[in-house]
């Protein structure tokens, strides 16, 4: 069960989340003016988002092992302190090598902040504040695109437009050092002897198949929430024949239902239990695939339920993953906590690169179509890993 926690780290929280989504949301929008400053093919932003991901993933894991030892204010502001340094220097990277290092660095201070936020909501926060926690990422990934769109609009450019990323990510870096101590935990009540064996593993101890399938749990959620963003105008364009202006409105309208679910199933599943809740997800994620892969003449018109089908993927994915980390503990027990969380949170970061590339590599080989059936496989499989570590939960 969560512990009361006050009300100034919850917003502290937000914050975080939210300040850094805006240039991490943002960079689609602007590579195709940085490409050109250094020559460099279009494609080559997927090459170097892999570095950014790979270093995500390792400070996530690292982030478990450190914070039993490390307080979580201070990790928390040299997580975003990285991420506007990274920001500073992409703004006047000279080469595209410059750059990459830049997003190495940003993924290394975003895996750290990523994860200690994590872990420290699965202990202190109930399921409406670690809903609105991740709420805050998704409302800081809307605004990003537009925030730049404004700066460019109003003749920064791009390195302009990363410039004012990072010093608003630098004072919200000073702003979370300056009130470090709120976050203090209780201290361990009695040192380990200097003379004991090392203790192993908190995966060995809590179970290692229940720890790898919460991990599973992790990727394949996270990959079905972007592997739906990322492909469904493809999907809806050249898959159903959908305009592309109503395209475009359908993927908008399907972030905004993932940051209206997190916002409003928080407060439910709080009422009415996680438990339930997560399990409504999962079920709303199956039903919303069957959705996309039935064929498109079996209702008039053609494009209601590709349309439902997406609007249902993003309402039920809204709140599965904050209540997966709430919920860490009972499976692992509060010692365990944080470990399992962290390679969580490093897990839905795989996740959101690989499963998409996997989609995009089906869809090629098929067709647009085959996102259904694809995402109707996944959500299947997530389904049965649920079941799992439903029956595997303290």
């Amino acid at each position: 069960m969560a512990v009361p926690s006050s009300r100034p780290v919850f917003a502290l929280s937000c914050l975080a989340y939210l300040s850094v989504a805006a240039p991490a949301s943002a960079l689609g929008l602007l590579w195709p003016l940085m490409r050109l400053t250094w020559h460099q093919p279009l494609g080559l932003l997927g090459v170097l988002m892999i570095g950014g991901v790979a270093t995500s993933v390792l400070a996530s894991v690292l982030t478990g092992r450190l914070l039993p030892r490390i307080r979580t204010g201070p990790l928390v502001a040299a997580g975003s302190a990285a991420i506007a340094l990274a920001l500073a220097g992409e703004a006047a990277a000279p080469s595209v090598g410059v750059f990459a290092a830049g997003m190495a660095l940003f993924g290394l201070g975003f895996g750290a902040l990523d994860a200690a936020l994590n872990a420290h909501a699965a202990g202190y926060f109930g399921p409406r504040r670690i809903s609105w926690m991740h709420a805050s990422y998704g409302l800081g990934a809307t605004a990003g695109p537009l925030l730049a769109t404004g700066l460019l609009a109003g003749g920064l450019g791009w390195r302009g437009t990363y410039a004012v990323q990072a010093a608003v990510q630098g004072a919200v870096a000073v702003l979370l050092a300056l009130t470090a101590r709120a976050w203090d935990r209780p201290a361990p009540t009695e040192p380990a002897p200097a003379h004991a064996v090392p203790a192993p593993p908190p995966a060995a101890r809590s179970g290692r198949l229940a720890v790898a399938a919460a991990v599973a749990f992790a990727a394949v959620e996270c990959g079905i929430e972007s592997g739906a963003g990322v492909w469904g105008y493809v999907y809806l364009t050249a898959g159903r024949g959908l305009s592309s202006a109503a395209a475009a409105g359908t993927i908008s309208a399907y972030w905004a239902t993932m940051f209206a679910g997190r916002a409003v199933l928080g407060p439910v599943a709080e009422r009415f239990g996680a438990a339930r809740v997560l399990t409504g997800g999962v079920a709303g994620l199956v039903a919303g695939a069957v959705l996309l892969t039935v064929p498109a003449p079996a209702v008039r018109p053609a494009a209601a339920l590709p349309v439902a089908g997406l609007a249902v993927v993003g309402l039920a994915a809204a709140p599965i993953f904050p209540l997966l980390t709430l919920a860490t503990a009972e499976r692992t027990g509060p010692e365990d906590a944080t470990w399992a969380v962290s390679l969580q949170v490093a897990a839905s970061a795989g996740g959101n690169a690989a499963l998409p590339a996997g989609l995009g590599l089906v869809i090629g080989a098929l067709t647009a179509r085959a996102l259904g059936p694809a995402l109707l496989v996944l959500s299947l499989l997530l389904a049965g890993l649920h079941h799992w570590l439903g029956r595997r939960s303290r």
